[in-house]
């Protein structure tokens, strides 16, 4: 069987996801939704959808799936339209700017048929990582180190309207740790500097953080970010259990190295997160299509996106408070 589905948003990630769906052999890409009509009829063109009006996507029972890649302040919106529709919904992290809001609706979408697109859980490099911690081959997991390190900044006014660094950036980091050490944190301590660009801080925003997660059993994550690495896009993570450490580090751009007598040159790191985590972005499309034909209820729910942004907004209060944030988790 075939499943149609729906994209809202043709910009970069829109982008990656319909290129996704149209390789996959279960889905067509029916219908393609965005502010910018010339937009989202330039996609549509080019993989064979139709640019059409939300109302035309939450009126048509043809529509099986709906993928939510737009800005962040229209995913809520987006996502509960579709799920009341009866489609199931892919959702771009985060959930929603604003906790209190997006808590406010997880009984209405804490469904296996909602999908939050944390990518990084399908990377396959971290999947075996998580693998190497739950099969305890170096013990029990006691502390981790993630490090998530942009090339360099995005533009400003993409800033002004992400959310902040926490929100945007951080908050992929924060399901992964959560994802990694499989037990809830108690409390958040966040440090933050403006450091990479001073209109970053110009518009409210830091650009360099350290965040300290620590679990109600001890357990601590240490989580580094910066807007601007100077080496490309780093991502690494360090497990280190009761045994020894497990590490995944970042991937080259090809495995071709050079040796002479003044020492070794490999080649540079994937310098961007299409590049990095186009293996994930591939495998999140394919979970999708399961979640569609009932094959899977979603690996990443909802209730996950709300921990991740309760963590992240925890950050940002800490940040302001200069003091650790410890985390009561609300009755939903």
């Amino acid at each position: 069987m075939s499943f149609n589905v729906a994209l809202f948003g043709s910009g970069r990630i829109g982008k990656v996801h319909a290129a996704n769906v149209v390789a996959h052999p279960q889905l067509k890409l029916a219908r393609i939704v965005d502010a910018d009509d010339a937009a989202a009829e330039a996609l549509a063109q080019s993989t064979g959808a139709k640019s059409c009006s939300a109302e035309e996507v939450f009126a048509d029972a043809s529509i099986h799936g709906v993928i939510v890649a737009t800005p962040t302040d229209t995913h809520l919106q987006l996502t509960r339209r579709g799920h009341a529709a009866g489609m199931a919904i892919f959702c771009e992290k985060p959930v929603d700017l604003d906790l209190t809001r997006a808590r406010a609706a997880l009984r209405e979408l804490d469904s296996p048929r909602v999908f939050v697109g944390f990518n990084r859980r399908f990377d396959p490099n971290f999947k075996s990582l998580k693998a190497e911690i739950a099969n305890k081959a170096l013990g029990s997991l006691e502390s981790l180190q993630i490090t998530s390190n942009d090339p360099g900044p995005p533009p400003v006014s993409y800033i002004k309207s992400s959310g902040g660094l926490f929100k945007d950036m951080s908050i992929h980091d924060f399901d992964m740790a959560r994802f990694l050490v499989d037990e809830e944190f108690e409390s958040v301590f966040a440090m933050g500097s403006c450091l990479v660009d001073p209109q970053i801080g110009a518009a409210g925003d830091i650009d360099t953080a350290r965040v300290l997660l620590k679990t109600m059993s001890g357990r601590l994550c240490v989580i580094a970010n910066s807007r601007r690495s100077g080496f490309g896009y780093d991502q690494r993570i360090e497990a280190f259990c009761s045994a020894g450490m497990i590490r995944a580090g970042n991937l080259l751009e090809s495995s071709v190295q050079t040796w002479t007598e003044g020492g070794a040159k490999t080649d540079r790191f994937q310098n961007f997160f299409l590049e990095r985590y186009a293996a994930a972005y591939r495998a999140e499309m394919a979970h999708f299509a399961d979640i569609m034909a009932d094959r899977s209820p979603a690996l990443v729910s909802f209730a996950d996106g709300v921990a991740a942004l309760a963590l992240a907004d925890a950050a940002a209060r800490s940040l302001a408070s200069g003091v650790p944030v410890s985390l009561a988790t609300p009755d939903p």
